[in-house]
C-alpha cells in the first residue's frame, strides 16, 4: 500500500516560501518592518541617547543656576544694582517667595509641591523618550525647576518655605533668574516642536495621521464608487427590461 503524500502548508520540498501573506506560506516581513501576513513588527529598544540629552540638559541648567546665585549672592548682597545697560538691563539681588518671574508671593510651599510633581513626571516621562528635540525642552524644564526648588528647600526661612534668588532686571519687565529663563525658552522650544508635528517618540503626525484628512479621503473613495458603479447600472437596464 503506498504511503499517501504529506499535506499542509509546510511540508515537502514543494512547501513555497510567500511574501504576499496568501494562505500556504511563510510570511516574511517587508522593507516597510510591516509583517506581509498583517501586523506590525515589533520596534527595537529605544536609543537612551535622547535620555542622556535630557539629563546633561537639566544638569548644566542646575549647575549653572547654583553657580550664578552664589555668586551674586556674594557679591551684591548689600550693594547697589549693577547698571550693564542704562534704561535696559541692571543685576540686582532680590529674594522671591513666589513662582518664576516673582509671581503669586507667599505661595512658596504650594509652588514647592508642583516642582516636585512636575520634576516626577518627566522623569517618568523620559523613559519612553526618543526625540532630541523634546529631550532639550524636558531638560531645561527639569533643571529650572529643581534650581529653584533647592532655593526652597535650603534658604531662608526654611524648608519648602525657602526663598529663591533673582537677580537679572529686564527694565519694565520682573526679576529672573538662569532657572526662569531656562523654562521660559523650553515652554517656546514645545511651541514649536507641537506646531511641527513632532512627538516625543521622534516621530512627526503626517497628513495621513489627521483624522480630518482620513475622513475625507474614505468619503472621496466612497463618491468614486458611486460614480464608477452608476453608469454600469444605467447600461444594464434596457437589457434587463427586454
Amino acid at each position: 500500500m503506498a504511503a499517501g503524500k504529506a499535506t499542509g502548508p509546510h511540508t515537502g520540498p514543494d512547501a513555497a516560501t510567500r511574501t504576499d501573506g496568501a494562505a500556504g506560506g511563510v510570511t516574511r516581513p517587508g522593507k516597510d518592518g510591516e509583517d506581509r501576513g498583517g501586523g506590525t513588527a515589533p520596534r527595537g529598544p529605544l536609543s537612551r541617547r535622547p535620555v542622556h540629552l535630557l539629563l546633561a540638559t537639566s544638569l548644566g541648567v542646575l549647575l549653572l543656576d547654583i553657580i550664578t546665585k552664589i555668586i551674586v549672592v556674594e557679591k551684591l548682597s548689600g550693594h547697589a544694582p549693577v547698571t550693564l545697560i542704562p534704561g535696559v538691563l541692571d543685576l540686582r539681588l532680590i529674594r522671591n517667595s513666589g513662582a518664576a518671574f516673582s509671581i503669586g508671593g507667599g505661595a512658596t510651599v504650594v509652588f514647592t509641591v508642583i516642582a516636585c510633581i512636575v520634576v516626577a513626571v518627566i522623569v517618568r516621562t523620559a523613559r519612553k523618550l526618543a526625540s532630541s528635540g523634546w529631550a532639550v525642552v524636558l531638560g531645561a524644564i527639569v533643571g529650572g525647576a529643581t534650581g529653584n526648588l533647592v532655593d526652597r528647600l535650603l534658604r531662608s526661612p526654611g524648608p519648602l518655605r525657602g526663598h529663591v534668588v533673582d537677580w537679572v532686571h529686564l527694565h519694565h519687565w520682573p526679576i529672573f533668574n538662569v532657572a526662569d529663563s531656562a523654562i521660559v525658552v523650553a515652554a517656546v522650544l514645545a511651541v514649536i516642536l507641537s506646531a511641527l508635528g513632532v512627538g516625543l517618540d521622534g516621530q512627526r503626525l503626517t497628513s495621513q495621521d489627521s483624522p480630518g484628512r482620513a475622513g475625507a479621503g474614505e468619503k472621496s473613495g466612497l463618491t468614486e464608487k458611486a460614480e464608477v458603479t452608476a453608469p454600469s447600472e444605467t447600461s444594464a437596464g434596457p437589457a434587463a427590461r427586454e
